[in-house]
């Protein structure tokens, strides 16, 4: 079992598609960002719910309505969106099992339970330096780094692919009227 769920990957992948043009949009609709992705709406609705409460994302109007990112990607890490979705849950609960040693006969001594047991304090180290490491990355480091790795045409096509369906949904709303 992982750590950090598939939901921070998932709202993750969202986020990208929101950093703004010539790779991404200014605001989409959970619709579209779970058909581009493949998943249920319910589920990246769920997500978005999750994000907008932590402040990540704002709610759009308008024709295009859906979301934006609510600060520039250059300001939203990935440790904001990890706590966002799965929130600020340890990596590690120490159960004290130093105290139940069978040599102890249910009494140990002070030597053996004082202080933060040697495990749970590495454990601590662990979580403290993920927690930097994910601090460090922002939401316009992943953006640049999937930029520098996907072929020159595939946020256009991206851009292309949602601006189309929002007209679809204009063109589709305008004949019901």
């Amino acid at each position: 079992m992982s750590h950090i769920s598939t939901g921070v990957e998932y709202a993750l992948h969202c986020m990208l598609y929101l950093t703004e043009p010539p790779h991404g949009v200014r605001d989409a609709s959970v619709r579209d960002l779970a058909d581009l992705q493949g998943v249920p709406v319910d589920y990246v609705a769920k997500l978005f719910t999750k994000l907008h409460k932590a402040g990540l994302v704002i709610a759009t109007e308008g024709a295009k309505g859906g979301f934006a990112l609510a600060r520039p990607p250059s300001q939203i890490s990935v440790l904001d969106v990890v706590d966002a979705i799965d929130g600020d849950k340890p990596i590690f609960e120490c159960r004290e099992i130093r105290a139940r040693c069978a040599v102890f006969d249910e009494d140990p001594p002070p030597w053996a339970t004082s202080g933060v047991c040697a495990i749970h304090a590495v454990m601590r180290n662990a979580e403290k330096r993920m927690r930097e490491a994910l601090a460090g990355d922002c939401l316009a480091d992943l953006a640049a780094r999937v930029v520098a790795k996907a072929p020159r045409g595939y946020g256009p096509q991206v851009v292309r692919w949602l601006d189309e369906r929002t007209s679809n949904k204009r063109v589709a709303r305008s004949e019901q009227d």
